[in-house]
């Protein structure tokens, strides 16, 4: 063959093949995105779990101390249990979420006018344990957040965005608290 034709088939190859090639680095990119906007999600959702199996047991335990408190104590239980029942979209999620956040800080506020329950180890402990299930959870949300975010930004930027609309890749809701809800980790006293 010759020279003129090789380089010629040369430029024919590379712009077939580099665009081609382009392609299906951003398409794995999504699907990989995808899957760790999933899997991070699932984390947030076991350790939800985990907090939601806790809540039952602590609002039992304040109850033993505080049973005048029945209203306080009554909200929880119905706020855990509507977040417990949620399995809408992050943004919904954390809707109910924001809802027990608050009704926990109100259940925290109760459990300041009782110092014998403050002391109570089965309190403690249900207390130390939530809180280092709020850090897991704020842990994982930041997580899940940071993939959404990168998504979101490959749905949105050219050219990346023409393979997101071609093969049906979209933007994700981030999984958000209210200010107020964010501002209630329990405080482990010992």
């Amino acid at each position: 063959m010759e020279p003129g034709v090789i380089i010629i088939l040369i430029i024919i190859g590379a712009v077939v093949l580099l665009p081609l090639i382009w392609l299906i680095a951003n398409f794995n990119r999504f699907a990989r995105l995808r899957q760790h906007i999933r899997e991070s999600w699932s984390d947030i959702d076991v350790e939800m779990k985990r907090r939601y199996d806790l809540i039952p047991n602590l609002v039992n335990t304040v109850k033993g101390y505080a049973a005048h408190e029945k209203d306080v104590l009554e909200r929880v239980v119905a706020l855990r249990n509507k977040a417990a029942d949620n399995h809408g979209s992050a943004a919904e999620q954390a809707v109910d979420e924001s809802a027990l956040m608050v009704g926990m800080k109100q259940l925290f506020a109760v459990v300041e006018r009782y110092p014998e329950l403050k002391a109570n180890a089965n309190f403690l402990a249900l207390q130390k344990e939530l809180a280092n299930t709020e850090d897991r959870i704020a842990a994982s949300r930041r997580f899940f957040n940071g993939n959404v975010r990168e998504m979101n930004q490959l749905c949105q930027s050219f050219p990346t965005n023409l393979i997101a609309s071609w093969f049906g890749f979209r933007t994700e809701t981030f999984f958000e608290l209210s200010s107020e809800a964010e501002r209630v980790v329990p405080r482990v006293e010992m």
